[in-house]
């Protein structure tokens, strides 16, 4: 009597592992960032897009880094890992042409996989038609990156997140 009570927690558990087998643990999507936050009167609604390859509406507009696109706005950050620490690339662009916005004042707010927190102000390369800056941290693990632009007046913000 008492193995019949125990009968269909074990099926219970054998299909919680089933599932759990099957998911695979593959969660790409997860890298990029679903907020971005815009400071201007109704403005339509941010579109993530699906992986680290761009927006199914603007696919040879990525440079191959996570892709936020809110409104008029097409925001992307490339992070690579150099010898000196992080080389985070940050494009912000506008219009569905992609042209590049120069004169916005960009800061990166990082928070390190071990909780602390660094403040980088990004500087636009005209040749490169983007801001950077260096993060100097070989701390292993999830950096979670806040970018806070602004274009004349105008707040656009986004989250993004990348491990090293």
């Amino acid at each position: 009597m008492k193995a019949l009570k125990f009968l269909p927690i074990g099926v219970s558990g054998l299909v919680f592992l089933f599932l759990g087998a099957c998911s695979g643990g593959n969660q790409t999507a997860s890298n990029v960032t679903s907020s971005v936050t815009t400071d201007t009167a109704a403005k339509s609604p941010e579109r993530p897009s699906k992986g680290s390859g761009g927006s199914e509406n603007h696919p040879k507009a990525s440079k191959g880094g996570q892709v936020i696109e809110s409104g008029p706005y097409h925001l992307e950050l490339v992070p690579k890992k150099e010898a000196s620490g992080t080389h985070l690339d940050f494009y912000l662009q506008k219009g569905d042409t992609h042209t590049a916005i120069p004169d916005a004042t960009v800061k990166a707010q990082v928070q390190l996989p071990d909780g602390t927190q660094k403040s980088l102000d990004l500087k636009y390369d005209p040749d490169g038609q983007h801001y950077a800056a260096i993060l100097s941290s070989s701390v292993t693990g999830e950096y979670k990156v806040a970018i806070l632009s602004n274009i004349n007046g105008e707040k656009v913000n986004g989250r993004f997140s990348f491990k090293q």
